[in-house]
């Protein structure tokens, strides 16, 4: 269990200075790394680095979220935790596409590039990990931000691998695969995400019925 200075009965809500200032620290993280990786995946034409690039961009949107719903309600909470998850999946669904669009037509990234700017974001993303990682357990709210920062970095050494397989065998199907399989990532922990959600919204829900009962 994380060290998040709440009971065993109670998931951690976010409410720390020390998780706030975290979660700046990441916003901060994964803005700059967008603009870093968006430029070298069109640069490098890369579907893989796009891919890591968008979800960069959608994490920092969805950590300000986050940031901003920190002590509401746990139905705003789990509300944003929803949204998170759903933006987490249709940016599965685009990777998706693109990546059945660019096996039509294909065109040989360049691997140099690829792995430089992988192994950057990798950098990056390990640091996020670190800052997050003992308060990996909480709400949903909580929850889909660690889920988020540990499948970038997941998704990093997955780039670095397809810019070792384009350099070796001189196709673009090593970076094509690596999209393919990242944008599944995404689907599954928007799935896992929105789960744990809704769980939580009907709780509430049906504790509020509980109360008006009596």
């Amino acid at each position: 269990m994380a060290s998040c200075g709440c009971d065993n009965n109670l998931k951690f809500d976010g409410l720390s200075a020390a998780y706030k200032r975290a979660l700046w620290a990441v916003i901060a993280i994964n803005g700059s790394m967008f603009v870093v990786e968006m430029a070298a995946g069109t640069l490098a034409g890369s579907q893989a680095l796009k891919a890591d690039a968008l979800d960069f961009l959608g994490d920092t949107a969805t950590y300000s979220i986050s940031l901003f719903v920190i002590g509401m309600p746990l139905v705003w909470r789990a509300r944003a935790a929803l949204v998170k998850g759903l933006s987490l999946g249709a940016m599965g669904l685009w990777v998706l596409g693109t990546t059945a669009y660019h096996v039509l037509v294909l065109g040989i990234p360049q691997a140099q590039v690829m792995g430089a700017i992988g192994f950057l974001a990798l950098v990056a993303n390990l640091t996020s990990v670190l800052l997050l990682l003992k308060f990996r357990d909480g709400d949903a709210n909580v929850r889909s931000i660690w889920l988020c920062s540990r499948n970038d970095a997941i998704g990093n050494l997955a780039v670095i691998l397809a810019a070792s397989g384009v350099w070796a065998t001189g196709t673009a199907w090593p970076d094509l695969i690596v999209a393919g399989i990242m944008a599944v990532l995404f689907l599954w922990s928007s799935a896992q995400i929105v789960r744990q959600a809704a769980a939580e919204l009907r709780a509430e829900k049906n504790l509020s019925v509980s109360a008006l009962g009596h």
